[in-house]
């Protein structure tokens, strides 16, 4: 590949880097990407441009050093993701330059004084820490079997996206000194939290069960013995007209099921039941109206 091609590439990589980042959290540099992160990255450039990646292209073409660029085509798609018509119009907005010999000296005199002045900046802007644990009211236990996904909502901005850790805790940094987020979990009611820098000495939250789900929950991992009882029950649960989808891990793609099918997944006691994950549901009336699931 040629250093000029090399150059544009790494510009527009740079720029895929950027335009995801305003969304979503994820590590500062794309090789670093993996998991999540990349699933996110497929959809969020599916649902802008209508275009796919797959996981063996997003490896070979921005976690590795390439010989050669990818297909024009992919190109353009990945140009219009980061705001231009097509490869052409983004080049020709990118400015492509050459080392010179006076370089260290340019650093010197004009990059250098910048870079004192942004750190100098830096010092005087003062950096918040929110720190939240959540509990399980019911149990009064801390919530780690389960990681919850964490949407920080943001005055004329995307929503930022993060999850628990291990200890079923996570931390946000910000110069504001208040914070709104939405705390969602499976086995949980979802809740929207308001806490302010001077008030947070209370750092636990406690989240509510959701029945629902863990009806589901019990029901989907086979703790039953009257199959025939456990059929009716969810039959009761579950709307006739429900939406139903089960996801992939390896893919962006979904199945639909209908209720039907979906009672019947979980009415037969095989292996493949106990593998059963519910991510997400909608009630409405006291019913299912909406689920996504995977089998892990």
């Amino acid at each position: 590949m040629k250093k000029e091609d090399q150059y544009y590439f790494n510009q527009l990589k740079n720029a895929v880097t950027t335009t995801f980042l305003k969304g979503y959290s994820a590590p500062k540099s794309i090789k670093d990407w993996k998991g999540d992160d990349i699933v996110l990255f497929q959809e969020d450039l599916f649902n802008k441009v209508k275009a796919k990646v797959s996981e063996k292209w997003f490896y070979t073409y921005f976690k590795n050093d390439v010989e050669k660029l990818p297909r024009i085509d992919m190109l353009n798609l990945l140009a219009q993701y980061v705001g231009f018509d097509n490869w052409q119009a983004f080049k020709a907005d990118t400015i492509y330059t050459t080392p010179k010999k006076n370089s260290k000296k340019l650093y010197l005199y004009t990059i250098l004084p910048i870079l004192v002045l942004v750190l100098f900046y830096a010092t005087l802007s003062k950096e918040n820490e929110f720190s939240f644990c959540f509990i399980d009211d019911i149990k009064n236990q801390p919530i780690t079997g389960t990681v919850l996904d964490i949407k920080v909502l943001q005055n004329n901005e995307s929503p930022l996206y993060f999850k628990t850790d291990s200890l079923g805790c996570f931390t946000y940094k910000t110069e504001k000194d208040r914070i709104r987020f939405v705390v969602q979990s499976p086995y949980h009611k979802t809740d929207t939290i308001i806490r302010y820098i001077d008030s947070n000495n209370n750092k636990t939250v406690r989240l509510l069960a959701d029945d629902y789900a863990l009806m589901l929950h019990y029901y989907s991992n086979g703790k039953v013995k009257d199959w025939k009882k456990h059929k009716s029950q969810l039959e009761q649960l579950i709307a006739d007209n429900a939406i139903i989808y089960q996801l992939f891990d390896s893919s962006i793609g979904v199945e639909v099921f209908t209720k039907e099918e979906f009672v019947s997944l979980l009415t037969i006691p095989t292996q493949n039941l106990k593998q059963v994950k519910i991510l997400d549901k909608t009630m409405r009336n006291g019913k299912i109206v909406k689920l996504k699931f995977i089998v892990k």
